[in-house]
Parts: structure tokens; C-alpha cells; sequence
């Protein structure tokens, strides 16, 4: 039993000694499974705090549908998700080639503005915009594509890129750099923030689709405004000036124009911007240049995406610097119509803004037809006008001739037939009387003629009035104008300015050499030739200067056709006649 029991001992021992390592070893494992198992329920909490941090992210940036308040958010909450100290969300212009705007986060207004201009789309943005893929870099001052830097930029060296789609479009991207703690960027960081990118793309969709559709709500209201205004008395200035400031609004531009076509040239009619912009209101541009022409001379809309950019290129920014201000800019021709010869509405964008009016819109076209539409509507307005005047002007030279001047001329004649009935003295007077009554005449048949010319069109008589009124000082008295006959309508366009300036340049050969006393213009309009005569009683003039102040003279009437004479007044004075065709053209 002894060697029995200590050979049970021995085992036992051995057991134990068995058991221990077995124990020891198992806890060790135990540990390491443990450990295992907190650190993958440490990665499924971290995982659920990103999932809600995301859903946080994806509720908090729909939270409205303003685009500009909307931007804002996605390129704060990629920031937070990612644990980002800076970042950016750059906008894709419609060339697909640049970015138009960039919205930052982390960077304060003061630090920005000592940076300088936003960045276009270079280097490493630049590449995001060339390969729309996630883009994730430890240092980014090492990578090929890096450009460096501007003055005043702060430090940055980790990265991450990740593209913003809508509906298969490329909207832009975002740009995050500088991960928390100096460390870099992770794959779960990407993920994270590509999901957003994914919603991301789907609220500025919904919010672009909102800003449409705002904008057309607000275009039938403004079409309606438009109508109403255009209802009543308007002026055709005041309907571009509003149609301007209503298109700039409707497309979120910061420039409205309206330019029509005069004489060859475009003409600024009308601006609705900053008042930098207001002097070149009335600027005359030639309409043969670049886009200007390609617009007059089409029916399509034609869109620069950078009027900036295109100033520069062409070599206009320095003499036109207000430009630099502006971007994306809509040029729409005016359809030619009856009251309008054509024109062109301009909507631009600030430099670096999104212009509300994508290329494809019939927005801008259609305040284009509310343009000409006004301009056809003033037109017509003013013809009526026109028209009501010239009828009540026909109505009053018909009364004045059939019963003014016939009951004048009925009393003259009683006067006449009275002359010798009379004593001589009262004869003096009868015979005074019947002048006046024939010069009252005379004046009165002047006035019918007036009448019967049309407002707003050049007129022989009024130009010779105002030559009459000009020498008036020079001379000392009012020189006489008599006009008989259809001086307005029956002497042609061209004839009408020669006669004009023989009246000018023989009251101007007057007052430096007649030293006369009274001048008398008579202008005769007869079945085939107009007559200018002009008559005075000065001292004459003398053979020296007969010959040199014909000369002007008669190189007018040459080229009207017609002949000068010069001849003595009785009992002193001179007579100039210049005599010319009605049918004839001038050479």
C-alpha cells in the first residue's frame, strides 16, 4: 500500500503541475479573445457613431432647399464627419473645365481675403476635375500635380478629395485637408464622406429643381406685371428699364442690359445693376464685334461663361474694368419688328456666382419678346398720338382757310371797292388796311402750312425760323421770312439743306459788310422750282466781293441743279436769288 500510495502521489503531482499550464495557457488566450472582441465592439461603436454622424449629416443638409445655405452645410458636415479642420466645396462650370465657385470652411474672412483669389481648378483640384474619383493623399506637397501654395495660405498637408454627382452630371467636389491629431485620412473617412458626396448630390438636385422652379413662379408673376403695366399710357424707356430689372432678379444676376441697334451701332438704352455700371448708360459699341455680332446676326441665345476672362483675352479689360466683376453672362437678341430695328438683352452673373438661367432656358427669351413687344407698343402708342394731332390740326388749317382767310379776303375786297368813295386821307388808311389784312393773310396760310407738317420730322420752314432767330441779335433786328407754298412737302430731302445755308451764308455776308437796316427772306415753292430770295437795303456790295461771295453760292446751286443771281436793290441795297428744280436730283 505504501509503494502504492506514493506512486499515486506522484501522479498526482504531475496532474497538477499539468493542470496549471493548461489553466495558464487558457487565461492567455482567454485575454487575447477578449481583448479581440472589445476592440471589435470598439470598431461597432465607432461604426454606429459614424453611421449617425452620416445620417446626422445627411438630415442636417437637407434641412432646407436654398442652394446657397444648402452648399454651406454639405462642406461643414464633410468636415465634421471627417474630423477636418479645412474645407471646400468647389463648383464645376458648365465647360466642365474650371471651377465658378468655391465655398470654404475653417478659413475666416480676413484670412481669405489676404489669400487672394479663389482658386480655378489647378493642379490637385484640377485633377479631381479631370478624374471624378476619391482622391486621398498623407502629404500634399508631394504629389506630382501640386502647384504649392499662395502668400498667406495656412499649412496643410493631408487630404482628401471625394466628387459630388447629380444625375450623372459632375456638380463639383470636395476638398478636406488636414485630419484631426495630424493624422491622415482613412479609408473609413472616405467611405464616410462619399456617402455624402452620394446624398450630397441628390439635395442640390432637389434644391437646383426648387430654384427653377421658384424662378418660373416668379417669372408669371413678373409677365403678368409686365402685362398690366404695359395695359395703360407707358414710355418706352420706363418698359425697358423695368423689363432689365425684372430679368436680372428672375435669373439671380447681378447685371441687366438692353441694347439697341442704331445706325449701325448698339446703343446701352437701359441698365438695372451697381452704379459703377451706370456710366456707360448711352455708350454707342460697335455692333460688327465679337459675340455682339454673332448674337444680332442669329436667332439663338449665345452664353459666356466668363465675361472676365474674355476681357482679358481680348485685350478690353483696361478700358473697361468694370468687367472684372462679372462671370457667366446671357446675351439674347431682340426680334426686328416694326418698332424696334433690333437690340440685344444682357443678363451677367458676378464673377464667381451662379447665374440662376442655365443655357437652355427660354426664360431670358422670353423677357427678350417682352422687350420688343413693349418697343412695337410704344410705337403704336406714339403713332396714335401723332395721328390725333395731325387730324386736329387738319380740322383747325380747314377752318382757318375755308373761314378765316375767306372772310378776310371778302373784307379786303370790301375795303378795295370802298377806295375811291373816299377822301384821300381815309384812302391812306384803307389802302394801310388792306397790307395788314394781306400780310394777315399771308401769316395765316404760313401757319396752315405749319399745321399740316408732321411732329417729330424735319421741317425747311422751322430750320429757316431758327436762322431767322439766330441773326436777330447779329443783325439788330428781325429779319423778314415769307414763305408761300408747299415749302414742307413739295421740296425734296436733299434740296432742303443747300437752301438752308445760301439763307445762312447770305445773312452772315449782311451782318460783316451791308450795314442794312431790314433783310427780307422770301421762299417760293411753284409747280417746278423753289426760289430763295433774299433782299436788303444796305449799302451794297462791291465788285471785289461780288465775285468771292458768289462763289459758295453758286457751287450750292450747281449741285442742286439750279443758278444764282446777284443783283442791286432799289434805291440801295443787293438781291440774292438762288433758283432750283423740284424734279431734278442734286449731282
Amino acid at each position: 500500500m505504501a509503494g502504492t500510495g506514493g506512486k499515486e502521489d506522484k501522479n498526482r503531482t504531475t496532474w497538477d503541475e499539468g493542470t496549471l499550464e493548461f489553466t495558464g495557457l487558457s487565461r492567455v488566450r482567454l485575454d487575447a479573445l477578449l481583448q479581440e472582441l472589445l476592440g471589435r465592439v470598439d470598431d461597432i461603436i465607432d461604426s454606429q457613431e459614424r453611421l449617425r454622424a452620416l445620417l446626422d449629416a445627411v438630415v442636417g443638409i437637407g434641412a432646407d432647399l436654398d442652394l446657397t445655405s444648402t452648399l454651406d452645410r454639405i462642406v461643414t458636415a464633410a468636415c465634421e464627419l471627417a474630423g477636418a479642420r479645412y474645407g471646400a466645396l468647389g463648383v464645376v462650370g458648365h465647360d466642365g473645365k474650371r471651377l465658378v465657385r468655391f465655398i470654404t470652411h475653417g478659413v475666416t474672412a480676413d484670412e481669405i481675403a489676404a489669400i487672394g483669389p479663389y482658386p480655378e481648378g489647378h493642379g490637385i483640384l484640377g485633377l479631381l476635375i479631370d478624374h471624378p474619383t476619391p482622391l486621398r493623399l498623407t502629404d500634399l506637397a508631394e504629389h506630382p500635380r501640386s502647384f504649392g501654395f499662395p502668400a498667406n495660405h495656412p499649412p496643410m498637408s493631408s487630404f482628401l478629395g471625394v466628387p459630388i454627382r447629380t444625375r450623372e452630371h459632375a456638380f463639383g467636389n470636395l476638398y478636406l485637408t488636414e485630419k484631426a491629431g495630424g493624422a491622415e485620412f482613412t479609408a473609413d473617412d472616405e467611405r464616410a464622406v462619399t456617402a455624402l458626396a452620394a446624398a450630397a448630390g441628390v439635395v442640390i438636385d432637389n434644391a437646383r429643381l426648387y430654384a427653377d422652379t421658384e424662378r418660373r413662379r416668379r417669372w408669371y408673376e413678373i409677365t403678368a406685371e409686365i402685362t398690366q403695366f404695359m395695359l395703360g399710357e407707358f414710355d418706352s424707356q420706363q418698359a425697358l428699364q423695368l423689363i432689365a430689372a425684372r430679368a436680372r432678379e428672375v435669373s439671380g444676376s447681378v447685371l441687366g442690359a438692353v441694347f439697341l441697334l442704331e445706325h449701325g451701332d448698339l446703343v446701352i438704352q437701359v441698365l438695372d445693376g451697381p452704379p459703377a455700371f451706370q456710366s456707360y448708360l448711352g455708350r454707342r459699341i460697335p455692333a460688327d464685334r465679337p459675340i455682339l455680332g454673332d448674337v444680332l446676326g442669329g436667332e439663338d441665345q449665345v452664353v459666356v461663361e466668363d465675361l472676365c476672362t474674355l476681357a482679358k483675352e481680348t485685350g478690353r479689360l483696361a478700358d473697361f474694368p468694370e468687367l472684372g466683376e462679372l462671370g457667366r453672362t446671357i446675351f439674347v437678341p431682340l426680334p426686328r419688328s416694326e418698332g424696334s430695328t433690333g437690340g440685344i438683352l444682357m443678363v451677367a452673373a458676378a464673377r464667381g456666382a451662379i447665374l440662376g438661367v442655365t443655357a437652355g432656358t427660354d426664360l431670358v427669351r422670353m423677357f427678350a419678346s417682352q422687350a420688343t413687344l413693349a418697343l412695337d407698343r410704344a410705337q403704336a402708342q406714339q403713332n396714335r398720338s401723332v395721328l390725333a394731332v395731325l387730324e386736329d390740326r387738319d380740322r383747325i388749317a380747314r377752318d382757318l382757310h375755308d373761314l378765316v382767310i375767306q372772310r378776310l379776303f371778302a373784307t379786303g375786297l370790301q375795303l378795295q371797292g370802298m377806295h375811291r368813295m373816299v377822301q384821300p386821307e381815309v384812302q391812306e388808311r384803307i389802302t394801310k388796311a388792306v397790307e395788314d389784312i394781306d400780310a394777315t393773310i399771308r401769316d395765316l396760310r404760313a401757319a396752315i402750312f405749319e399745321l399740316q407738317s408732321q411732329p417729330g420730322k424735319p421741317s425747311l420752314r422751322a430750320d429757316l425760323q431758327a436762322l431767322v432767330r439766330e441773326y436777330s441779335d447779329p443783325l439788330g433786328f428781325r429779319p423778314e421770312l415769307l414763305c408761300t407754298g408747299p415749302i414742307d412737302t413739295a421740296v425734296p430731302a436733299s434740296v432742303r439743306p443747300q437752301i438752308v445755308a445760301a439763307v445762312r451764308e447770305s445773312l452772315s455776308n449782311v451782318v460783316r459788310h451791308a450795314q442794312a437796316g431790314a433783310v427780307r427772306i422770301e421762299i417760293t415753292v411753284t409747280g417746278t422750282e423753289v426760289t430763295a430770295r433774299i433782299s436788303d437795303d444796305g449799302i451794297g456790295i462791291s465788285g471785289s466781293d461780288r465775285r468771292s461771295g458768289l462763289r459758295n453760292l453758286e457751287e450750292r446751286a450747281a449741285s442742286l441743279g439750279g443758278a444764282v443771281r446777284l443783283e442791286s436793290n432799289q434805291p440801295h441795297g443787293t438781291v440774292l436769288e438762288l433758283r432750283a428744280p423740284l424734279n431734278v436730283h442734286p449731282s
